[in-house]
């Protein structure tokens, strides 16, 4: 499955746009001065959403009000970062299990690929967090990385593998068939990611996969 991601300015925008998507992700801290109103109007809407405030600029207080309000306006997933205190992940972990919102736990590397001991590691630490799906994504340089970065899929437990940059852009196109839950792609080229495809583009790839 493709979940489109959205860096949009106006809540205007990011309702356009979900009418047309199954499944998105919406980053929060692109919308400026959001309401409990705003933000109930974008997860009320009829797509499976993921909730996304990345830090910027933004005090830790204000990100958890707004991932509270989306949780609870019926996000179907939260995404939080592996490095954000727990004072931070714990209590809307535990809001979200209570209503039934997934937890993506996520970890991003803008630099490299670990070896595949520490990606390992990487994941368990996400699972030991409380995450429902391991959301790993690192900047590829090499076809071996790549290659370490896909291997995540093989797992027991969900983890969505993303490989950033140009080399990276293979590790996106297999997420989904190594096991990944889904794998994130742009609307019109609007890149929140190095290395991300556009979701028409990425539609046509898989159409001729399942053909061939």
């Amino acid at each position: 499955m493709i979940c489109v991601s959205l860096i949009k300015k106006s809540v205007s925008e990011v309702l356009t746009a979900l009418k047309t998507l199954k499944l998105a992700e919406v980053r929060l801290e692109t919308l400026p001065a959001l309401t409990q109103d705003d933000v109930t109007a974008i997860f009320s809407c009829n797509a499976q959403i993921v909730a996304t405030c990345r830090p910027s600029g933004q005090s830790d207080a204000e990100r958890a009000q707004v991932l509270r309000w989306a949780i609870e306006a019926g996000a179907t997933y939260v995404d939080l970062e592996i490095e954000s205190d727990s004072s931070f992940k714990s209590p809307l972990t535990q809001l979200a299990k209570e209503k039934g919102c997934q937890v993506i736990i996520s970890y991003h590397n803008f630099e490299g690929t670990p070896d595949t001991e520490e990606l390992c590691r990487i994941v368990e630490t996400c699972f030991f967090h409380g995450a429902d799906i391991a959301k790993v994504a690192c900047l590829v340089h090499t076809q071996a990385e790549a290659a370490r970065i896909i291997g995540l899929g093989d797992s027991e437990r969900p983890v969505i593998p993303i490989g950033m940059g140009d080399a990276g852009r293979i590790a996106r196109v297999a997420a989904p068939f190594v096991g990944s839950p889904f794998t994130y792609a742009s609307l019109n080229g609007e890149e929140t990611a190095p290395g991300q495809i556009d979701a028409k583009l990425l539609e046509k790839m898989y159409t001729w996969l399942k053909v061939m």
